[in-house]
């Protein structure tokens, strides 16, 4: 089964776009959190995940927005209600099984609060070791990473609408999971939101590279 795998869109819905199309065929779509920002809502981009059938977590950042300092953001005349009402139902975090292979899924780290920033720098990796799942997908730091500790091969996909990764050149990004094969492979694209322009400019073409399984 392909999963496709993406976080922190932040209301780019023409980023979200790119990753849905370049994707192509997924079994089943995962948004590991911030689809919106804290203080902002984003009709398109919920209505994306939502028409997509996207299992969906909430971040930090909609914690915020659904919380008391939100109330100003979630009383915008442009939000549709309905739309908002979707998406504060989600869940923080998602344990399911797919192929027999046991995925979690949290924005920052499986341990509540769930707001740890779990970078491939992380010096605490061998907390993980005896987490009972076989996949955790993670969001919250846009840097993109897989890595394999003990039984458990924890995914980042990057940032699927706000690039901050220098290590892929500041590219969106997403990821594709196939739990029967176990390969990882990473998509980095630029943002159509934002151009790069220039003399001489010639936009790069999309970049597969693949992670470890």
């Amino acid at each position: 089964m392909r999963i496709g795998i993406v976080s922190d869109i932040h209301c780019n819905a023409t980023g979200l776009r790119a990753a849905l199309d370049l994707m192509g065929d997924v079994h089943e779509l995962v948004c590991a959190g911030d689809s919106i920002f804290q203080f902002r809502f984003s009709n398109e981009v919920v209505a994306l995940l939502r028409e997509a059938g996207a299992h969906v977590i909430l971040g930090n950042h909609e914690a915020t927005f659904f919380s008391r300092d939100g109330e100003r953001a979630r009383n915008a005349p442009t939000n549709d209600r309905d739309l908002m009402d979707w998406l504060a139902g989600q869940p923080m975090t998602i344990d399911t099984r797919i192929n027999s292979k046991r995925l979690f899924v949290v924005h920052g780290s499986p341990w509540a609060p769930y707001q740890e920033y779990v970078y491939p720098s992380h010096n605490g990796f061998s907390r993980f070791e005896n987490f009972a799942s076989d996949y955790v997908l993670l969001g919250h730091t846009h840097h993109q990473m897989t890595k394999r500790v003990g039984g458990v091969t924890l995914i980042n996909p990057g940032s699927t609408g706000d690039a901050r990764d220098s290590r892929n050149n500041h590219r969106l990004s997403f990821a594709v999971l196939d739990t029967a094969s176990g390969e990882i492979r990473f998509c980095n694209y630029d943002d159509p939101s934002h151009p790069r322009t220039g003399p001489g400019f010639t936009p790069a073409p999309p970049e597969w590279t693949d992670g470890a399984g």
